[in-house]
């Protein structure tokens, strides 16, 4: 039966996880894709730049420029998940611009997003749902970017996010295989949100500060880095700080060493970590990195938040972003492709 419009609703309550947390984990996503790749279709007018073969945030290509214009690479990419807050309009800008982050990752602008939306619709009123697509067409306007129409399904477990496409530079795109020995690495959102989340998904407390997080685009970052000279970014979201780092320093062939104590936190993250709201994705993700990580004296508690799963984290940037802290710097390939200190 479908709740009244005016019914209080906890969104949270209806999803098995929240936000980013409920990615697939990132070894046995891994372990799928495996062997995937394949040649070029023969009639791809259009070069692929970047692929599955990194698991970097986007896929490029690079289309011919006629006439003597400057050459443009069109990047795309898709991102949707459960409820991780339970306002709804929240809910839709924070998922909006996580879709959106993964173009800014690459160095790129969005263009053009269309929606994507899973809704019991016997269970939850549709006014619930036009909340959460304001909230993703608000962010969508922020960025300048068109919101052109979308798809739905009838689900069982509320889902949103978007498929986004943007335009870049080929010759300055942010790729995670671009990172070289002697680069600092820098952080341009705090750490925390996922275990913030949680504690909201199981008391219904809420942190402003994490929305405030959510909910800002990574535009400005990337314009930055990109201002900076940087070729080599990620952005940090389910897999937690840890493994998007180990992915980006296994691209580049280098190891990722972090200054623990400059790592930057949300306040409160800590002591959701040590009041125990720290989901069942944020411990596979700590599992996951284990084998390429040197923790060195890390304390669990400071494990368990650098492999927090993010839901629109910062942008993780092979270079100094003017007002971002370096909470590290990638050195020549060790026995780990990460090493805390």
């Amino acid at each position: 039966m479908t709740l009244a419009s005016d019914t209080p609703v906890r969104l949270t309550q209806l999803a098995h996880g929240g936000g980013c947390a409920c990615k697939i984990p990132p070894g046995e996503l891994e372990d799928v894709l495996g062997g995937l790749t394949g040649p070029a279709p023969e009639a791809a007018g259009a070069p692929l730049l970047v692929g599955l073969a990194t698991g970097d945030d986007a896929a490029v290509v690079s289309l011919p420029a006629p006439g003597g214009a400057p050459a443009r690479a069109v990047v795309t990419t898709a991102d949707f998940f459960t409820p991780v807050v339970d306002d709804p309009y929240d809910w839709g800008r924070i998922a909006a611009a996580n879709a959106l982050s993964d173009v800014y990752a690459m160095g790129g602008s969005p263009v053009v997003a269309v929606n994507l939306l899973a809704w019991p619709r016997d269970v939850l009123p549709f006014d619930l749902a036009r909340e959460v697509l304001r909230g993703g067409l608000d962010i969508a306007a922020e960025a300048g970017c068109h919101v052109g129409g979308g798809h739905s399904v009838d689900d069982p477990e509320p889902k949103y996010g978007m498929a986004v496409t943007g335009v870049a530079d080929p010759e300055r795109l942010l790729r995670n295989d671009a990172g070289r020995p002697g680069l600092p690495l820098s952080l341009t959102k705090p750490l925390g949100l996922g275990v913030l989340n949680n504690r909201h998904k199981a008391t219904g407390e809420r942190f402003e500060q994490a929305v405030a997080t959510m909910t800002a685009l990574n535009r400005d970052a990337s314009a930055a880095a990109l201002a900076a000279g940087a070729r080599c970014a990620t952005d940090v979201t389910g897999f937690g700080l840890l493994g998007h780092l180990h992915k980006l320093a296994r691209a580049s062939e280098v190891t990722a060493v972090i200054d623990t104590a400059a790592v930057p936190y949300l306040d409160g993250a800590r002591e959701a970590v040590r009041d125990g709201y720290v989901s069942g994705g944020t411990r596979r993700n700590l599992d996951w990195v284990a084998p390429f990580t040197d923790f060195g004296d890390t304390g669990d508690g400071t494990r368990l938040l650098l492999a927090d799963a993010q839901t629109s984290g910062g942008l993780l940037v092979a270079g100094e972003v003017p007002g971002a802290p370096v909470v590290g710097e990638l050195v020549p390939r060790g026995a780990h492709s990460v090493v805390l200190r």
